[in-house]
């Protein structure tokens, strides 16, 4: 089969995590950066502990593995007509530019279609392609309703700390790419896909949308918790001072709690008989099984929880995480030369699934 070709003219986060995705899955993917800015802005996006002289940073790295840089300013004429002897042999185009300026520099659709009727033009904008409003992540999680409701109840919202809504933007647009290469081998043509951050927002918010649309019911900062379901999201800690998190979400699940807790007399009171109950009550629940909780250490109390099928984990700061064997499973490397000093740098798979034979 041969290669995959994908030219990558995006930057930040959304449309490189959809380049790595190709990258991944063996496709040759050219990331286009702009010689005159010095490349994709996050190169610069550094923590106080990075090499400040170094020309890749670690957010960078996240989502920039294994492509090939390909400098050029697309104002310049040579420098584009180079760019669009890449695009003509090209299967994908990803795309990320404000409104109006991919025409502005010649590589919108239109123009690159003209170059190519197997393109297939993927392109994500902040909030529709009419419009030329910037729309970075922190925006759209608070146009969309994800800041108002994030974070403690009589505190100030807070974000979420990954930039999530361009990576639920990136997996729209993958999808789109995807079904574009199906379609394109029955017609042998191309195609133009687009989404939008705030679409992508908008489509994620499932159950807390449904409880305002069907409900009437505004979702507020509840930290963890949930806001159907108790105990879920309540956070326990243990014995030697280890915090804990329950998603207990069925009936079964809440008896099978008590009798790893030997408290199954509050089975018998009335008070938390059903999942309503217990949500109605929350705090005078979260309060019993606090207290028994306590008298646990972590992993006992796991091991317990697990063998009696109660859905329970610990809460690992970044080091714990990579500690585990499965995230070790999740690293890729930087190709990097042997004979040079440079830091070995990793990053975190965006392919998760497994081709089973």
């Amino acid at each position: 089969m041969q290669q995959l070709v994908v030219v990558e003219l995006a930057s930040v986060l959304a449309g490189p995590s959809v380049g790595m995705f190709f990258a991944e899955l063996g496709a040759r993917v050219i990331k286009v950066e702009n010689k005159k800015t010095k490349g994709d802005v996050t190169r610069t996006w550094k923590l106080p502990q990075e090499n400040p002289q170094d020309p890749l940073s670690a957010y960078y790295c996240s989502v920039n593995w294994n492509k090939e840089i390909f400098w050029a300013d697309l104002a310049d004429q040579a420098d584009l007509q180079a760019v669009y002897e890449l695009i003509a042999k090209a299967d994908i185009v990803i795309s990320n530019f404000k409104g109006g300026d991919s025409q502005k520099l010649k590589v919108d659709y239109d123009s690159l279609r003209a170059l190519n009727e197997r393109l297939i033009y993927a392109e994500i904008t902040a909030f529709g392609r009419d419009s030329s409003r910037i729309g970075y992540d922190m925006v759209l999680q608070a146009e969309s309703g994800w800041l108002y409701m994030n974070g403690l109840p009589d505190e100030l919202p807070a974000k979420l700390p990954v930039a999530v809504i361009d990576i639920l933007a990136a997996h729209q647009l993958k999808e789109a790419i995807l079904l574009s290469l199906l379609e394109r081998q029955h017609t042998q043509k191309g195609s133009y896909v687009s989404v939008s951050l705030l679409d992508t927002a908008i489509a994620s918010l499932a159950n807390q949308a449904t409880n305002w649309l069907i409900a009437g019911h505004i979702p507020q900062r509840l930290g963890s918790k949930h806001p159907n379901i108790a105990p879920y999201g309540d956070l326990f800690m243990t014995k030697d001072m280890k915090w804990v998190v329950l998603a207990v979400g069925t009936q079964r699940q809440f008896e099978q709690l008590c009798k790893v807790l030997t408290i199954e007399e509050i089975l018998e009171e009335g008070r938390f008989d059903t999942n309503a109950d217990r949500v109605a009550r929350r705090k005078d629940l979260y309060w019993i099984l606090q207290e028994n909780i306590r008298q646990w250490e972590c992993d006992v109390f796991l091991r317990f929880c697990h063998n009696a099928g109660v859905p329970v984990g610990m809460m690992r700061n970044m080091k714990e995480v990579f500690e585990q064997t499965e995230a070790q499973d999740m690293l890729l490397q930087y190709p990097t030369d042997p004979a040079s000093d440079e830091l070995v740098r990793r990053c975190v798979r965006t392919v998760v699934f497994r081709k089973i034979e």
